[in-house]
């Protein structure tokens, strides 16, 4: 079934130019130490007692990307940890990852929308195939790959699954634009990225059989990061899940980009308003302890409550969270 990518309305296009254009507006405070403490100050009393791993981010970020040697030192080590079991978070949603970074596949009734495609071809073999397979799914019903984003962590597996099982890419036009022309990071670990294939706008749907994916275009992590919207249910009762595209400040001093991420931030907390979004999922497990809340399903009693869902006012809350460390980040830049 051919996916629905509708245009944006001239409404929604004007109303995303503002919000961009505000994300821009000078803060009010000059930055200094003091702004930046009460930044991180805000972000920790967001946080509470349950969103403790997003504190990382008020952490100060490093000026500069990490140097190509750095990067390939790094990676094998990340990459190498052992897997964690696949596992089912919701009837129709499917964690098929690595330790380090997420692959997440939602199942339809016409075939499986798959979110992420881990580092390279062997963790789309021996995770994403095999994962699904000791799940009960099949993976010659991939139909679509969307990559949340242009890293390789999250299309490098896609190229060998959109061969073999002619699975159509899915990532945004910056995105597609920036792995074709000039890669952020680039490593022999991840490969070539995808070939381009379908590109998509803020507000374009992806459907396949009963089940559609919102995709909202949340600029920061890249420029073209995306974060999918969509419904999962456990036992007959919905919920509305949104997975946060990308997490990190890992390009460098780029206080332009800082606030972009903000103004996502901000945007994407009235959407969640809006919709009554009670889950939130990560590309990487450490963001949203899927891990620690795969075992505890696993653990728990039949007709116990589902750890992911975690309630509409604490996805604001981790949305907060975010928002309030990338100020704290950009005021940091802001006076260097």
């Amino acid at each position: 079934m051919v996916p629905s990518l509708p245009l944006k309305t001239a409404a929604l296009a004007a109303a995303v130019v503002l919000f961009q254009g505000c994300a821009q507006t000078p803060a009010a405070q000059k930055p200094s130490d003091a702004t930046v403490a009460a930044h991180v100050a805000a972000a920790t009393r967001a946080a509470g007692t349950d969103l403790g791993p997003l504190l990382s981010l008020c952490k100060p970020a490093p000026a500069t990307r990490p140097p190509q040697e750095e990067l390939d030192k790094g990676l094998p080590l990340l990459i190498n940890r052992p897997a964690p079991p696949p596992a089912k978070a919701f009837d129709n949603l499917y964690f098929v990852g690595a330790d380090w970074v997420s692959a997440w596949a939602i199942k339809t009734s016409d075939g499986i929308i798959l979110i992420d495609a881990l580092n390279n071809q062997v963790e789309a073999a021996a995770l994403i195939e095999g994962g699904m397979r000791k799940l009960g799914l099949d993976p010659a019903q991939i139909k679509y790959v969307i990559v949340t984003h242009g890293h390789g962590d999250h299309y490098g597996g896609a190229p060998y699954l959109a061969q073999k099982y002619r699975a159509r890419v899915v990532m945004s036009e910056p995105d597609w634009t920036m792995t074709e022309t000039k890669l952020e990071f680039a490593t022999p670990i991840w490969g070539a990225p995808p070939k381009r294939d379908i590109s998509v706008k803020d507000g374009d749907r992806v459907t396949l059989g009963d089940t559609t994916v919102t995709l909202y275009l949340t600029p920061g992590h890249t420029m073209g990061t995306l974060s999918p919207v969509f419904d999962v249910s456990e036992n007959g009762r919905k919920h509305r899940a949104m997975l946060w595209g990308g997490t990190g400040f890992n390009f460098g001093k780029d206080i332009p980009r800082l606030d972009n991420y903000i103004a996502s931030t901000k945007r994407m907390d009235s959407i969640v308003k809006a919709q009554n979004i009670d889950v939130m999922l990560s590309n990487h497990s450490n963001v949203d302890s899927s891990q620690a809340k795969m075992a505890a399903l696993r653990q728990q009693p039949a007709g116990a409550a589902n750890p992911f869902v975690m309630g509409t006012p604490t996805v604001e809350r981790a949305l907060n969270v975010m928002g309030e460390c990338a100020q704290a980040q950009r005021d940091r830049f802001a006076m260097q």
